[in-house]
């Protein structure tokens, strides 16, 4: 059986060391959007989603524009074409998208780009290999700690990434117990996370996990206070600093969200789940009444971030169709308006009773389920994950498995 975990490392890097990796990031952004560019409009309009083909086209003249090594150049293309392979499907199922783009200050390492120790790590940059210590809780059994100085578990791979000024290692981890075997009946099974965004809760997962809005929407008021004062004002000073203010909630709204996107992928990994799934956000304002520009922008940053985060940990980030979500009892299927009212969702047919927003969210999965029945791949089962037990097609409840958590 193996068990993979998220390990979110605070690095200690050496006066001038940082401006390297800074480097290296912006390069590695670069290749990544040019690539996209590239894979988005094709040399004779069609989309392209191999990975093959944008390498041959893409390597040499990225290998020529950046000082990446030649590891760190086709990991930015592959993240490109994966994320243009999302756009595709989604225009496949006649979903409005457009060409993807990386604002995310990231990069991803593996074992030939990263060189991972159990204090430090050593990394390609633009200026060679930088080596940074980890700064870890002294307490053995804390997180990231208890995984990094445990010698059962491997690194697998890792992003960097740039918070408050800070460098921080992503590290999947990866724990195998050999004397563990999966049935092959198993091991097809798949285990999804659903979603569901809102306006007082950024994001509910199936599993009853909760992340509230009450920061963001705190600091987004704040915001718009700021702004309108600066507004009242009308100098050109004022101009300069509603400017700067914009910068500054966009700077702390997006470093919030990658904190919530990590969450969520470890909160997949470690529930086994293949798949995180979303709703739909083309209809989100309809869905999702209440919801400011910056809500539906955080909503889509949001999914934006897992969905490329996730693919380092082996877990797939999609959508579905979100029609009735937020109105449809979760156990026995019954849709209708009066079973919702505010944050609390009654069935007026079984009497269920829960919060809005994890029903919803459970729905969401139980949607990607449906989806699946059609699927081509021989039917393997699939199944919600909740916080004990799972939700089955049906909507039945499936208990753990003796002795799972």
């Amino acid at each position: 059986m193996e068990y993979r975990r998220t390990a979110v490392i605070k690095l200690d890097t050496l006066d001038g060391a940082d401006d390297s990796l800074r480097e290296t990031v912006e390069q590695f952004k670069h290749c990544a959007n040019t690539a996209s560019e590239w894979c988005w409009h094709g040399d004779d309009g069609d989309h392209v989603t191999s990975k093959a083909k944008a390498e041959r086209a893409l390597y040499d003249r990225l290998l020529d524009e950046t000082d990446l090594t030649a590891n760190l150049a086709q990991k930015g293309i592959r993240r490109a074409v994966e994320a243009v392979k999302s756009g595709v499907e989604r225009l496949k199922r006649g979903e409005a998208t457009s060409q993807p783009h990386f604002s995310a200050d990231s990069t991803v390492y593996d074992k030939r780009s990263a060189t991972f120790h159990r204090d430090h790590v050593s990394l390609s940059a633009v200026n060679g290999r930088i080596e940074c210590d980890y700064i870890l809780p002294d307490d053995s059994e804390i997180p990231p700690t208890k995984y990094v100085s445990n010698e059962g578990f491997e690194f697998r791979m890792a992003n960097l990434q740039y918070r408050d000024g800070d460098g921080y290692l992503h590290a999947s981890m990866q724990k195998v117990e050999a004397d563990a075997e999966t049935p092959e009946s198993e091991s097809k099974h798949r285990t999804v996370l659903g979603v569901d965004p809102g306006v007082n809760n950024l994001a509910v997962a199936s599993t009853g996990r909760f992340w509230s809005a009450d920061e963001f929407n705190h600091w987004r008021q704040e915001y718009e206070k700021r702004r309108g004062s600066l507004q009242q004002c009308g100098s050109r000073h004022a101009q300069e600093n509603i400017e700067s203010v914009g910068q500054k909630e966009y700077g702390r709204f997006e470093i919030y969200l990658h904190t919530v996107a990590n969450e969520l992928i470890e909160e997949a990994v470690e529930n086994d789940c293949s798949h995180i799934v979303f709703e739909d956000l083309i209809h989100i304002r309809e869905n999702v009444p209440g919801a400011t520009w910056q809500h539906l922008w955080a909503f889509r940053c949001l999914h934006e971030y897992v969905e490329y985060k996730a693919e380092e940990h082996g877990v797939e980030a999609v959508q579905v169709d979100p029609r009735n979500t937020s109105k449809r009892c979760s156990t026995c299927g019954f849709t209708h308006d009066d079973n919702r009212s505010g944050e609390t969702l009654e069935c007026q047919q079984c009497g269920y009773e829960s919060q809005a927003d994890y029903n919803a969210a459970k729905n969401i999965g139980l949607q990607y389920l449906h989806r699946r029945q059609n699927a081509d791949d021989g039917g393997a089962p699939v199944d919600v994950r909740l916080n004990r037990g799972t939700l089955d097609v049906s909507g039945e409840y499936v208990p753990p498995a003796s002795g799972e958590a």
